[in-house]
């Protein structure tokens, strides 16, 4: 492929913090040596970028193709317990959790007083508990919010709780034949598993919860396992030719082909919901009834519109890293590029980032500042690369 990429720089790099005293590691940190994984620290753990015999393009390629395993145990996994969860937990997110059935999922986020986004965030409802998944570069920062509130929510007398999982392991199968792989291992009929829902499912003897979804806009499922059962469910996984391991790089390229947010980036705490949409995950409930920090401005912008908006360009000549100045055919600066790069599905350079409203229709001419040279890019939707979850 004649195609020259350097996936690493589209987002990983950026995020490398200060190598620590002593990285965390995943439970299947000693499984990435073995498949001589690139460790690299990330988040304040030691996470594989990629594999010695693939390499970024390779990863990226097979979980479009076939399916890809990635490590995310990092991220950080909780429980929401108690009767007044619901009315807890929707106190602090923008999603309408009580009209959702058991087993359901959605992507939310976390708002402060302002309407920043703190953190974007699944959560998945059960009948005894409300299961959350949030970032691991988040993690600190959303729990010390969240025990804040929960301390203020039981001095009026609600009944919540909060259960960290630092127990399990989190593994995601990503691609076309995600569900083909998962089948032969629990020997069940997948087909009514719907996108952005979860159940519990036993592979091989190995009890875990389910969640299909993912971060790469392919059929998936993020498995949630025993850190004592998790190196043995990713060899029984490995275990089928069409899967190989996948790391950062591949998983940070394929949600930039999704049009995926990544917190840090595309997302802080000067982004509302409204600015970034992602198909708007403000509930419609919560529309009429607010009730959640930062209501009153996010309810505005409802009504008043925003003064900026998420986008999705094509750029030609090189490609637009983050903080690329983006500009109208007179030259005026009219936003800047959060996430970019080249997207080896399409063999074109993408990039996110926000605009001017106004200038956020699809076909938009616009020019994007690369190495001080001005570059004509086009406003497309997104996702760029088509999604295919199982709906």
């Amino acid at each position: 492929m004649a195609f020259n990429v350097s996936l690493p720089m589209v987002t990983i790099k950026r995020n490398f913090a200060a190598v620590p005293e002593k990285l965390k590691q995943t439970p299947l940190y000693n499984l990435h040596n073995e498949k001589r994984g690139k460790m690299v620290p990330f988040a304040g753990w030691s996470m594989p970028v990629h594999y010695a015999n693939q390499g970024i393009l390779s990863e990226h390629l097979h979980t479009r193709e076939y399916a890809s395993l990635f490590d995310v145990s990092h991220m950080l996994q909780f429980r929401i317990l108690g009767k007044d969860r619901i009315r807890f937990l929707e106190s602090l997110v923008v999603a309408d959790i009580e009209e959702m059935p058991f087993g359901a999922s959605v992507l939310s986020v976390f708002t402060n007083e302002n309407g920043g986004i703190i953190d974007d965030t699944v959560i998945c409802k059960h009948a005894d508990h409300l299961y959350v998944v949030s970032n691991a570069a988040c993690a600190d920062k959303d729990l010390d919010h969240i025990r804040t509130k929960i301390g203020e929510f039981q001095k009026k007398g609600g009944w919540v709780d909060l259960k960290v999982i630092d127990d399990r392991a989190l593994l995601a199968l990503q691609g076309p034949l995600a569900a083909e792989i998962l089948k032969k291992l629990c020997d069940k009929d997948l087909s009514d598993f719907k996108f952005m829902t979860s159940r519990f499912i036993h592979f091989k003897t190995i009890e875990s919860h389910v969640s299909r979804s993912g971060y790469t806009g392919e059929d998936g499922f993020e498995i949630s396992v025993s850190a004592s059962s998790s190196q043995r469910l990713a060899k029984l996984i490995l275990g089928y030719p069409s899967v190989h391991l996948a790391g950062l790089g591949a998983r940070d390229s394929l949600r930039l082909e999704a049009g995926l947010c990544l917190y840090g980036h595309d997302l802080d705490d000067s982004i509302t919901p409204h600015l970034f949409d992602l198909k708007n995950p403000l509930g419609k409930r919560r529309r009429v009834e607010g009730g959640f920090l930062g209501a009153d401005r996010i309810l505005a912008q409802l009504k008043e519109g925003v003064t900026r908006r998420r986008v999705g360009l094509i750029v030609e000549g090189a490609p637009a890293r983050e903080n690329s100045e983006i500009y109208n055919s007179s030259d005026e600066l009219v936003g800047k590029v959060t996430s970019g790069g080249p997207s080896p599905t399409l063999n074109k350079n993408i990039a996110m980032g926000y605009v001017k409203s106004g200038y956020h229709k699809n076909g938009t001419l616009l020019k994007v500042k690369v190495r001080n040279k001005l570059q004509d890019a086009k406003i497309v939707k997104m996702p760029f690369v088509p999604s295919k979850y199982h709906k």
